[in-house]
């Protein structure tokens, strides 16, 4: 989906998108955000105890993994937002690794008027897919997004 056509008015519920981009995870978004926020698990940053687990390697942290899943699927669904209303019902249903490559997926679960006249709120489920298919996340989110009657003609304020 075009930016141009990810307005509010532009979602119908049952809607699927297949997001463009893919990323793989490196370790600086695993090492950088785990560490920043404090995570003290030794399964994110301890290479040397890692190796002894059935995993072999270090896991990628669930909100990476998740917050990166988001970042793939914003151009289609939130470049009009005004506010990220709520983001829940997350499932981490499989382990990441540094080196693995993520795309994502979004369908239109609901859709709703708000209580302004320039903007609306629209319901997404998302999941983060491995390059071998492997769905590693699924989370919903809420955003409240423009409405195209009020500012496709570029003001900077509705109408």
């Amino acid at each position: 989906m075009s930016t141009e056509r990810a307005y509010f008015e532009d979602f119908e519920v049952g809607q699927k998108m297949h997001h463009a981009r893919g990323t793989t995870i490196g370790e600086v978004e695993n090492q950088l955000v785990t560490k920043l926020v404090m995570n003290t698990a030794d399964a994110h940053y301890n290479e040397h105890k890692m190796r002894a687990t059935p995993f072999g390697q270090r896991l990628v942290f669930g909100l990476v993994t998740g917050s990166i899943v988001i970042g793939l699927a914003t151009q289609d669904t939130a470049e009009h937002a005004i506010a990220e209303l709520g983001l829940d019902r997350l499932r981490f249903r499989a382990p990441v690794f540094h080196g693995d490559t993520l795309t994502a997926y979004s369908e239109v679960i609901a859709k709703r008027d708000a209580d302004r006249d320039d903007a609306g709120v629209v319901r997404f489920r998302h999941w983060g897919v491995k390059h071998d298919g492997t769905i590693v996340f699924e989370g919903e989110r809420e955003v409240l997004l423009k409405r195209r009657s009020h500012w496709a003609r570029g003001e900077a304020t509705p109408r």
